[in-house]
């Protein structure tokens, strides 16, 4: 086994990496503009071939590190029941679909044709999507061998195994099933591992399946104990859809002196600029694509306190020192800790307290743990602001200016307009008016959901979807709520965010109308809302839990 460290190696471009060029033009395209450092020690190799031990935490950006070099080693000219070139198994069906997004997202140009399969979900659209032909099967080991057995997952033109997150996969109980898989797959084969910990179970598995490995491990960066004490980092749940809505919210309750925002691609980038200058803000763009004077004059302008807010790139932003920034806002996750450390340390410069604020869509909920280890403090998560929040911060800040400019003086001419009004009308009333007139309205503004965004549906799924979600909505505002008993707790490892996963997945309940969840050794008490309670029901007799059908009924001791 040869040991690579990744600390040695320079920083380099996507197109130093050995990618072909329909990769590239895929990552240029969606406005990628620098590697992470386990993409640029992990996808060279995967390229020329070699098995691959990778130590690497969540989000350091490690789905890239094995999808790019997949779409580069697609076999283009093979039969339906040979087409299928990779198979990435990872732990939980959320990864599963993230994984086979990224890959779309990758490869979207190219045809590739990747599907997750994964438990607690029906089998039968599966077997029809694989009958098609597909590329890159990306499974939860359960399913991969229900599959394997039916004989609907082809092996036999398998070039690549991934195994993602395979810590977790043991943890939950898989080794047996990852065992069988790789029985089943072809002797000739390119295996790359990803870890988080190099355990000796861990090790076990690399010894029986790699072939001579190269050992990758990045180690994350940490903040210094004195730096991370005066950054407050707070994260928002937000979907998609409604990102650019909450961080306009959350700026206007946050009101930050100055305040960087990154974002993941130019595109981004440009498209929030835009956005956030028509909400009123003096935003400034920071990308690869802009000229070195370009950035200069930015720059100039942001140091200069001209501009509100700089959004920019990891790239654009790298080694930028400006000591009045007092809000950092990861507009995206990033792929790496050590990018969320090196953007959060841009506050709480010269001795000032900062903050730092992460908008998660729903199932980036769990990167957040890898922050917290990554600076060796808490993230708060924190609800969006909501229309009143918005309301009291705007009436807040108003009494802070006209504060200021009461104690400034300079208001004899004004005095004489109020003067000469007050014969007319009440002075409170003049008061108002003028108040009134410089005033943002927030009933102009919507609330922002929370919970897990919708997947793609019919429409006429959709429209029942809808007319469910006020049902249970209405219900829970009422205070109706029913409790259910779940056939599994501690023993089987299930924690509260598999329960929530699984009701708010597959019977469609937003996980902000769940009440308390309590888990004990053998089972675990789940309050649900009245209205839903059926639905919950009868969605969960057809699912599974870490893998296995749980019983699942009303609690006998109280409703």
């Amino acid at each position: 086994m040869t040991n690579r460290a990744s600390d040695p190696m320079p920083a380099a471009g996507f197109a130093s990496l050995g990618l072909d060029a329909r990769v590239l033009a895929a990552l240029t395209a969606l406005g990628y503009e620098e590697p992470t450092p386990i993409q640029r020690a992990a996808i060279p190799l995967q390229i020329a071939g070699r098995d691959v031990l990778a130590q690497a935490a969540t989000g350091t950006g490690k789905t890239a590190a094995f999808a790019l070099p997949l779409l580069q080693h697609l076999r283009t000219d093979a039969p339906p029941r040979e087409r299928t070139s990779a198979l990435v198994l990872v732990p939980t069906r959320e990864l599963a679909m993230q994984v086979a997004e990224a890959i779309y997202r990758y490869g979207k140009s190219m045809g590739v044709h990747a599907v997750p399969v994964y438990g607690g979900t029906a089998i039968d659209g599966q077997i029809r999507q694989l009958k098609r032909g597909v590329d890159i099967v990306i499974a939860t080991p359960g399913r991969a061998l229900d599959h394997i057995r039916r004989k609907t997952v082809h092996l036999q033109g398998i070039r690549t195994v991934v195994l993602d997150e395979a810590d977790e996969m043991l943890d939950m109980g898989f080794a047996d099933d990852l065992e069988a898989i790789l029985a089943e797959t072809p002797a000739e084969k390119q295996v790359a591992l990803f870890s988080a910990t190099l355990a000796p179970r861990i090790m076990a598995i690399a010894k029986s399946h790699l072939r001579n490995p190269e050992l990758i491990s990045i180690e994350p960066e940490k903040l210094k104990a004195g730096k991370a004490a005066k950054v407050r980092q707070v994260a928002y749940i937000v979907p998609r859809a409604h990102k650019m809505a909450a961080l306009g919210r959350i700026l206007d309750v946050e009101q930050p002196e100055s305040a960087i925002v990154f974002c993941r691609t130019r595109t981004e980038v440009d498209e929030l600029t835009e956005t956030m200058n028509a909400r009123g803000y003096a935003a400034e763009a920071l990308h690869g694509g802009l000229s070195q004077d370009q950035r200069d004059r930015v720059m100039k302008r942001f140091r200069g306190k001209t501009t509100d807010l700089l959004i920019a790139t990891d790239v654009a932003a790298r080694g930028l020192d400006v000591s009045h920034v007092t809000h950092v806002v990861n507009y995206d996750v990033p792929n790496a800790s050590e990018a969320y450390v090196h953007r959060i340390g841009r506050t709480g410069r010269a001795g000032r307290e900062g903050t730092a604020i992460t908008l998660a869509e729903p199932r980036e909920h769990r990167l957040l743990k890898s922050f917290e280890r990554a600076t060796g403090r808490p993230v708060e998560v924190a609800p969006v602001p909501t229309v009143a929040d918005l309301k009291a911060a705007r009436v807040e800040q108003v009494q802070e200016k006209l504060r200021a400019t009461i104690l400034d003086g300079g208001l004899e001419d004004w005095r004489r307009i109020v003067a000469g009004m007050a014969t007319e009308f009440d002075p409170m009333d003049i008061a108002a008016a003028a108040l009134k007139q410089g005033a943002t309205p927030a009933d102009e503004e919507t609330e922002i959901p929370a919970g897990p965004p919708a997947r793609e549906k019919h429409p006429a799924r959709a429209r029942e979807d809808v007319k469910k979600a006020r049902t249970i909505a209405r219900g829970a505002k009422g205070g109706g709520m029913t409790k259910l008993y779940v056939g599994a707790g501690r023993k089987l490892k299930v924690r509260p965010g598999d329960l929530v996963g699984a009701i708010a997945n597959e019977a469609g309940v937003d996980a902000a109308t769940l009440g308390t969840i309590t888990i004990f050794d053998r089972h675990s008490i789940v309050e649900v809302p009245a209205a839903a309670a059926d639905d919950v029901l009868r969605a969960m007799a057809k699912a599974t839990i870490k893998g296995k059908k749980i019983l699942v009924r009303r609690d006998r001791e109280g409703s």
